[in-house]
């Protein structure tokens, strides 16, 4: 393989599918940014702005190529033709009242889930977060920033690593490179990197100083409320000077979760464990008799807060997920209908 796509990621997991295929090496490439109606793709030719297929184009919105996928150009360079399969894939549900799932990132290894030292503080968005990393297929690392606006940067750490058992926390002070030591070891030649976290947390700020370079816009939090101001406006794949490949996601008012069960239960192992325990085995954890949760928090032994979130998740994933399947056999029945009406409409034809 190149050297140019070895840079951009390439392991054998992407080059094993192309491998026997005929496929030309200079026909590979990746999304390194995604506009309405084209991405950004580097390969081994260079940078090219490309359109989707025809085929891609009325594909669902997931199967479309995203920041971070691997593809397969026409002979041309001009068009996107293929899209590898994926190594994880990062996503959500749309924002206001859409139900569509939204493709964010795809082939990360590790998500810095970054949040900072301050008022912005909640362990309520870093347990939505580590929910939905483990749906991805990624590794979750807890960056707290900003640990300059602090004096009891410990505090915040053991916060941190309350959200769930074995969770990487790491701390940054952007403004001393000294400091980063720990969040670059997680970055190797081949690895992708994603930044997500609230608008204003430092992503940015923590961006430019990994790449060594102003790559993306900053600006300083709001004195009347501690608040970060919006800088990034969309998601772009870095390649770092050091090796490795870094994706700034923008920050998200509304990080919608869907069909991640089984990564809530993940995430809140300690809840799912209590229940086990309870008199009942539909135990809503309210005010049944012999409830183990509410026990533990009784008892100190679980916090309150913790509880609430684990049930607010669970709620809101079970009702968006509903929704996505209804829409979804809805949509295979309007299928249907039109399907049945062309048949009904030739058979017309022919006599």
């Amino acid at each position: 393989m190149s050297e140019a796509l070895l840079q951009l990621g390439l392991v054998p997991f992407f080059a094993q599918q192309i491998a026997g295929t005929g496929l030309l090496e200079n026909r590979l490439g990746r999304v390194t940014s995604v506009q309405r109606s084209k991405s950004t793709v580097i390969c081994d030719a260079g940078k090219r702005s490309v359109e989707l297929s025809p085929n891609l184009r009325q594909a669902a919105a997931i199967e479309r190529p995203t920041i971070g996928d691997w593809i397969v150009l026409d002979d041309s360079h001009t068009r996107i033709e293929q899209v590898l399969e994926r190594k994880s894939l990062f996503k959500r549900v749309g924002a206001g009242s859409g139900t569509e799932i939204q493709a964010i990132a795809a082939n990360v290894d590790t998500l810095f889930i970054v949040t900072s030292c301050n008022e912005e503080f909640k362990e309520s968005r870093l347990e939505r977060y580590l929910a939905l990393c483990d749906e991805a297929g990624a590794m979750p690392v807890i960056v707290l920033t900003k640990t300059d606006l602090t004096d009891d940067t410990d505090t915040y750490v053991s916060r941190a690593r309350s959200v769930q058992a074995g969770v990487a926390v790491e701390t940054a002070n952007t403004l001393d490179p000294a400091t980063l030591d720990g969040v670059r070891a997680w970055i190797d030649k081949t690895s992708t990197i994603a930044l997500v976290g609230s608008s204003g947390v430092g992503k940015s700020t923590l961006l430019n100083a990994l790449a060594e370079n102003s790559l993306a816009a900053t600006s300083e939090i709001r004195e009347q409320d501690k608040k970060g101001r919006h800088t990034t406006t969309h998601r772009e794949l870095h390649r770092l000077p050091s090796g490795g490949l870094l994706i700034d996601v923008p920050g998200m008012r509304e990080l919608k979760v869907a069909e991640i069960d089984h990564s809530i239960g993940r995430v809140f192992e300690d809840i799912e464990q209590l229940a086990m325990q309870c008199q009942f085995i539909d135990c809503k954890h309210a005010i049944e008799p012999g409830c183990a949760v509410l026990k533990a928090i009784e008892e100190n032994r679980l916090d309150i807060r913790r509880l609430d979130n684990y049930q607010k998740l669970r709620r809101e994933n079970a009702l968006a997920t509903a929704t996505l399947a209804e829409k979804r056999a809805q949509g295979r029945d309007f299928a249907k209908i039109v399907k049945e009406a062309k048949l009904v409409k030739n058979r017309r034809a022919a006599t």
